[in-house]
């Protein structure tokens, strides 16, 4: 599967603006970290685009990711792929071990970390969010309370 056939099957299964950017930015990470680890950037960053492609129509932990899970495999995509995608949920019993489910798991929590980072900022831009305003932020358990600290620094 290439990036603009995840696209589409993101875009098929996600209509909330929301989930759209968050894909888009775990997306980005991903890419990233894969440059980070010597992995493959388009590989990395289709697996950031499609981790939570079935969350919209598959929100409870009975089905999500294991309904994506499973319709990726009927499209032929790497078991690799679904490993890491059925491991950024604690849940789902599937064991991190490669450094792209582990960056998975991490950037899921982070990106959304630094969207509250940035919200707080009078420009409100990502662009203008900085490493150390991030490493600040994070010390501050108040701050985006809801955002495992726990499973970014477990990433």
């Amino acid at each position: 599967m290439n990036r603009s056939e995840a696209f589409q099957l993101l875009k098929e299964y996600t209509k909330k603006e929301g989930l759209i950017k968050h894909a888009l930015a775990v997306e980005a990470a991903m890419k990233w970290y894969a440059k980070k680890f010597d992995g493959d950037a388009e590989s990395w960053g289709i697996v950031g685009l499609l981790h939570d492609f079935d969350y919209e129509k598959y929100p409870d932990l009975e089905n999500h990711p294991f309904k994506g899970a499973r319709i990726l495999r009927e499209k032929g995509v790497e078991e690799a792929w679904v490993n890491a995608i059925l491991s950024h949920a604690d849940y789902s019993g599937v064991k991190r071990e490669s450094s792209m489910e582990k960056a998975l798991f991490a950037v899921d929590e982070l990106t959304g970390f630094i969207v509250a980072v940035s919200l707080v900022r009078p420009s409100k831009k990502i662009a203008d969010v900085g490493v150390k305003s991030v490493k600040k932020k994070m010390k501050d358990k108040a701050f985006a309370a809801a955002v495992s600290r726990e499973d970014i620094e477990k990433g």
